[in-house]
């Protein structure tokens, strides 16, 4: 089976993905899967998302050379696909974009969505805002508090913030609020999903979305450096940017695919959220994956530095490039993010988000491997505004009292 010709009719990567959800969402995945389908073949919705995604978002984000960055550390050359210049300052956007186009097309009025970071909060806000749709974001409570700016942004775009009290106050509690919220009000209701995880048909739908930075970068790389790059790596939480850039080099037998997982306090500290390199198969928010759970399937809290990190699963694509070895994933400890996170805005005058910030430390820790004709190609996901204060918080803890 080739992998990058899934998932199956079913919904499935290998033994992954599917649909593990009540009832009452059958219908209306089965609706949102025809009308997918239908859009996908739309020679006029495709090209609205493409005007949409040049016009509004600003696309292509280019790739940058970090050259004194790659200097400094010796070896292999870093490229940054930028994808915090995009409209909103994340990957996010790109999928918003086509998900709101998919809601208007089915005549719902009401979105809603989950985020942690925010950042897919802000850009549902912002597309909503432009569509004239009705947008409710649920976000834990403990992301509200450290991502305050990205709450003001959505309630400035119109949005109503619901904060999430239940369980450890983050992501995946916002996610099953989000859910709570479909099953209740499905006829009239449009969730937008963030990430490549969720049941059939959104791991899918999401990855077409955000494949254009893949494939931006394929036709951006050999005009750059001549060729394709020997490594490509993204940061993986649930794995959209991550898998928006692995998708176009699934074929590209000659690049390393290399996903970079949050290990917090350590990957043998129970304190993380890496949910394949710590995780073993089980069913989480609609689909089969990888997750972080105890010996009786009950889900793990998680920790990470970075809010968008804090998710004890992966999307389901994710988990079979795992097994398939197409993929590898790694973890990035919180100090070593955010050593990237200040290395970078010092020597590249570039402030990452702290998700981004350990897809850069591991390109950090395996450039000085490598020869310096080699490329690594990083994807910049997200730009960190929404980080400062949190980090602000970080170094005076770590300096101590004066």
């Amino acid at each position: 089976m080739q992998t990058f010709n899934l998932p199956d009719s079913r919904g499935h990567f290998g033994p992954y993905g599917g649909r593990f959800v009540a009832e009452t969402l059958i219908h209306a995945l089965d609706e949102l899967e025809r009308c997918y389908a239908e859009a996908r073949r739309d020679a006029a919705f495709m090209a609205e998302f493409r005007s949409e995604l040049a016009h509004y978002v600003g696309r292509p984000s280019p790739v940058y050379h970090a050259a004194r960055l790659s200097r400094e550390l010796g070896g292999a050359q870093i490229h940054l696909k930028r994808e915090d210049l995009n409209h909103t300052g994340a990957h996010k956007v790109n999928n918003t974009i086509g998900q709101a186009m998919l809601a208007r097309r089915m005549g719902k009025p009401r979105v809603i969505a989950e985020t942690g970071a925010g950042q897919h909060g802000v850009a549902t806000a912002t597309i909503c805002a432009r569509y004239g749709l009705e947008c409710v974001v649920y976000m834990g409570s403990e992301d509200v508090k450290r991502q305050s700016p990205n709450v003001y942004r959505m309630n400035l775009l119109g949005a109503t913030v619901v904060p999430v009290e239940s369980g450890s106050k983050t992501l995946k509690d916002a996610l099953n609020e989000a859910l709570r919220d479909w099953v209740t009000n499905v006829e009239s209701t449009f969730y937008i999903i963030g990430t490549v995880a969720g049941p059939h048909p959104y791991p899918m739908m999401v990855r077409d979305f955000q494949r254009v930075i893949g494939d931006e970068c394929i036709e951006q790389m050999p005009a750059l450096i001549g060729r394709q790059p020997d490594v490509v790596i993204a940061c993986v939480g649930g794995g959209s940017n991550a898998m928006g850039i692995f998708y176009p080099y699934l074929g590209h037998a000659g690049t390393r695919l290399v996903g970079v997982e949050a290990a917090g306090e350590g990957l043998d500290s129970g304190r993380h959220a890496a949910s394949i390199s710590g995780g073993s198969p089980g069913v989480l928010h609609g689909n089969r994956t990888y997750l972080l759970q105890d010996a009786n399937g009950q889900i793990r809290e998680t920790h990470s530095i970075s809010a968008g990190l804090d998710y004890p699963g992966v999307g389901p694509e994710h988990a079979w490039l795992k097994d398939t070895g197409r993929a590898e994933y790694v973890g990035i400890t919180d100090d070593e993010a955010l050593a990237a996170f200040h290395r970078l805005c010092r020597t590249e005058g570039i402030i990452p988000a702290l998700e981004s910030s350990h897809a850069v430390a591991y390109a950090m820790k395996l450039a000085p491997t490598l020869r310096s004709d080699q490329h690594l190609l990083v994807n910049l996901s997200g730009r960190g505004d929404k980080d400062i204060a949190t980090v602000a918080e970080l170094d005076a803890a770590r300096r101590g009292p004066r």
